[in-house]
Formats: structure tokens, sequence, C-alpha cells
């Protein structure tokens, strides 16, 4: 006698005796679902020739299935590592997504526009955001937490919300002791917004590097910008009019160290000649630039699945996770 075939998740659910929201879980891969239970109901779904009806799903559960990317109206006159760093991140986080059977809305928010959050949600159109590199990302976060929206942050939280980020303590300290291997002296540090938690911490893994070797930091030396390409080259200019002896520079992100070597090479300076240069994020331009540059890599595919993840753990679970990206150091020419 044939099988009768299970045609909604209700009756999966019934069948395997958990609820709902367990199967939903199991169906779309979550790690939350202990594996002897993830592959009884897999059994089960097998058996009864069960397929996923997802716009059925969407309204059983009362969910969109789809998760917004917040990105913001373009505020500089140059290009801005939030541009490309966005960009980048969104491949992974879109195949993270895909994994779980959610779909990515890219969402555009006015930096001054109030209850943007509330009109996405209210409306059934998306289920949770992911907020990426932006200068007002702690604004929006803030916003996010005050309506008890559902959303996952790149960068560091403390533990308020879910956030993951990149080990920037250890990306600033393997930056600066590589330049500190390579027989460099004067080592300055163009800096991100300081206000940003990250750049807090890249600073601190900078002098932490010039410690350890014995180097006395000089402030002289440090310069923050904001991201934007045209900081890198005001953070070099700066630094060289109180320091025309640095031998080398780390900069907070690829974006800027490119304005940087070509502010250099405009200087008459060579790379890495006269001036060593480490970049930060490993973007895909880094390796095209001429000379390639050494940064500090965050694996930006990695992130995005991650992203993708500890968002859909919340969405179930409502567990605040913080989860770091682990970086590494990529040796080019420019260092």
């Amino acid at each position: 006698m044939e099988k009768k075939r299970l045609r909604s998740i209700g009756e999966l659910a019934e069948l395997a005796g958990v609820s709902k929201s367990t199967v939903s879980r199991v169906l779309n891969n979550s790690p939350l679902i202990g594996d002897r239970t993830a592959e009884r109901i897999r059994e089960i779904a097998r058996q009864y020739d069960f397929k996923l009806n997802v716009p059925a799903q969407r309204l059983s559960l009362g969910s969109s299935r789809t998760i917004a990317f917040v990105m913001y109206p373009h505020q500089h006159t140059c290009v801005s590592v939030c541009d490309l760093f966005s960009m980048e991140i969104m491949g992974g986080l879109s195949r993270g997504l895909f994994d779980y059977q959610y779909d990515m809305l890219l969402v555009q928010v006015d930096p001054d526009q109030s209850q943007w959050a509330t009109h996405y949600l209210d409306t059934g159109k998306v289920d949770g955001f992911v907020v990426s590199t932006s200068l007002h990302k702690q604004r929006h976060a803030e916003e996010l937490l005050s309506i008890g929206a559902p959303f996952v942050a790149w960068g560091r939280s403390g533990g308020r919300y879910c956030s993951v980020c990149g080990d920037d303590h250890r990306g600033g300290y393997i930056a600066t002791n590589h330049l500190i291997s390579i027989g460099r002296k004067r080592i300055g540090f163009i800096g991100g917004p300081p206000e940003e938690i990250e750049v807090k911490d890249r600073y601190q893994g900078y002098i932490d590097a010039l410690n350890e070797a014995g180097r006395e930091p000089d402030p002289s030396l440090v310069w923050y910008g904001d991201f934007s390409d045209a900081s890198g080259a005001t953070g070099m200019d700066q630094i060289l009019r109180q320091n025309r002896h640095v031998d080398a520079v780390f900069v907070n992100s690829d974006l800027m160290a490119l304005s940087t070597i070509a502010y250099l090479r405009n200087r008459g300076l060579a790379v890495p000649q006269d001036v060593a240069v480490v970049g930060y994020d490993d973007l895909s331009v880094a390796s095209r630039s001429v000379p390639a540059l050494t940064t500090v890599s965050q694996n930006m595919s990695l992130a995005g699945k991650i992203l993708a993840r500890d968002l859909i753990t919340f969405l179930q679970d409502k567990v605040v996770t913080e989860s770091v990206v682990p970086v590494e150091l990529v040796v080019r020419e420019s260092a």
C-alpha cells in the first residue's frame, strides 16, 4: 500500500512527535537541533516524500523569511570603505541566508530618518536586519534595540546585541609586528573614527606590539580619519608634517591604504622602499594594487555566513551571540 504523502510541516511534526518550529529548524539546517533528532525528522520526510513548500511555510509560521541588509545613502564625495566592505560581505551573507532558505532585501536608510525599521517590521516585509560598517551604525543599533527588532551588526557590541567582528586587537598586533620584523623604526597609525570599538582594538594591538618590541609609542605618529579613501592621504600628510623620517604606516582599511600609497607616490616616496604600508580587510582591490597591498584579511565570505547564522539563531531562540572571525596577515609587496 502506498504511503500517504505529507503536505505540511504540521503533519510532519505530528508524525515525528515534535513542534512545527523544530521541524522548520531541521529543514533549514539549523545547528541548534541535535543530530539524532534532525536525522529522524529527515528520515521521516524522505519516507513520506515531503517537499518543503516555502510560501506555505511562511504563512504557517508568520514569517517573511526575508532579511534586510541595511545600506546607507552615499555620504562622501569620495569612496568609503563602507561601500566596498558592504558589497564584499554581502556575498557571504546571501550564501549563508540561502542555506537557511531565507531571502535578502537591500534596504537603503536615510541617516536622519526615524521609524525606518518599524516600517519594514510592521508591514511584514522582513524578519530581521543586518547592520554593516557605517558611520551611523551605532545610532541605528540603538534604534533597533529600542523597538526590540531582531538584528545582528558587524562590529563588537559588548554583549548588548548580536554581533560579528574580526579579531581587531590581533589584527592591529600582527600588522604592527610585521612592520617591526622587517626593520621599520618609525611606524605610524592611520585609524578610522576613534569612537569605533574596532578602531580602538586595532590601536591597542598596535600599541601592544610596539611595547613588546621596546618601542615608545609616539602620539604624533597617530591620526584618525573617517574610513573614506581620502582620509588615508590626509592622515599620511599630517603624519609626515611632524615626522619626516616615518618609514612605515599601519592603515585601518584597504581603501585608506591605497590612498596613502598614492599620496606617498605623489610626494616622490617609494613604497615599500621609503615607507612600508599595511592595510586592513583584504578587499578584492588589495591584490590588484601597485604595489600589491600587504593587509590583514578578515575573510569576508566567512563573516557574511556567520552573520546569517547568528541572526537566524536569534530569530529562533533569542540567543544573543558575539562571534569573532579569525584574521591573518596577507603579505604582498607593500610591506
